[in-house]
């Protein structure tokens, strides 16, 4: 049976959406995927080669998209995955270059967390913690339309995907007008990576920190690790955070959002129970 007939819900005009950031830069979104899922994807066109930072979901194909919004769809184009969630890499597969931190490599081939469209298959314990982090209750599904009549979200499988190389921390991305150094920031997850563009001060972060509720207890996540990350953060001259979900922001916001975070973690531990 096709889980419409059970959860009948609307046809989407367009799956994808995307806002022109500056004349290189495109966010994307996926509109029709609960906000929990719904991650920033960021085209960057440069002299040489254009790059997709994370693929969203990959509900339908990413590639067709990208292409109709590139200056040159001839071009090369490189896929780097800022980490392995399911949210940034569903399309990943979609492309013949694909970069990904040596910590994510094996989950980015063969995924082994949430593979379906579907909240039953999320672990009880998971679904708590994105309650307590802030985010809205999710209904029987991740998605709130269908790509076009007679989608099937029982078809849905997350596709692994085999990197073609691998970033690590202090590693270079040259695309010719933009070149970006590559930061290791776990604490989200194990190999979670971010881009810095040091002469505009433009910081791809990822899901290691964006302006809404992060999630920093769960499978691969650490929060002495996140402290690290923090750390790195706040000595960086950063001007402007593209974040792997919500709206982009300054140096003073990303400061504020640390210090919340951290005072957060030092409340929640004074809390524990002592050992005696």
């Amino acid at each position: 049976m096709k889980c419409e007939t059970i959860l009948p819900l609307p046809i989407a005009e367009t799956w994808y959406q995307a806002t022109q950031i500056d004349a290189d830069t495109t966010l994307i979104i996926e509109p029709h995927v609960h906000v929990l899922e719904q991650a920033n994807m960021w085209l960057v066109q440069g002299r040489d080669r254009d790059m997709i930072l994370d693929t969203g979901m990959g509900v339908v194909p990413l590639r067709p998209f990208l292409d109709h919004l590139r200056r040159d769809p001839d071009k090369p184009i490189v896929c780097v995955s800022s980490h392995t969630h399911i949210d940034h890499i569903g399309a990943a597969h979609e492309f013949e270059t694909r970069l990904v931190h040596p910590l994510e490599a094996e989950e980015m081939a063969r995924p082994s967390g949430l593979h379906s469209l579907f909240r039953r298959d999320m672990p009880e314990r998971l679904l708590q913690t994105f309650l307590d982090a802030g985010y809205p209750p999710i209904g029987e599904m991740l998605i709130e339309a269908l790509p076009h009549e007679g989608y099937d979200p029982e078809s849905y499988r997350l596709r692994g995907a085999q990197a073609t190389g691998l970033l690590n921390e202090g590693d270079t991305l040259d695309l010719g007008g933009h070149l970006y150094e590559v930061l290791h920031l776990p604490g989200h997850s194990p190999g979670g990576i971010g881009l810095f563009e040091r002469t505009t001060g433009i910081l791809f972060a990822a899901d290691a920190i964006y302006d809404g509720p992060l999630i920093y207890d769960g499978p691969g996540m650490s929060v002495a690790a996140y402290r690290d990350t923090f750390a790195k953060l706040r000595a960086l001259p950063v001007t402007t955070i593209h974040g792997g979900h919500d709206p982009s922001f300054g140096r003073e916001r990303m400061l504020a959002i640390i210090d919340a975070y951290e005072a957060r973690w030092a409340s929640e531990e004074a809390a524990l129970p002592r050992e005696t």
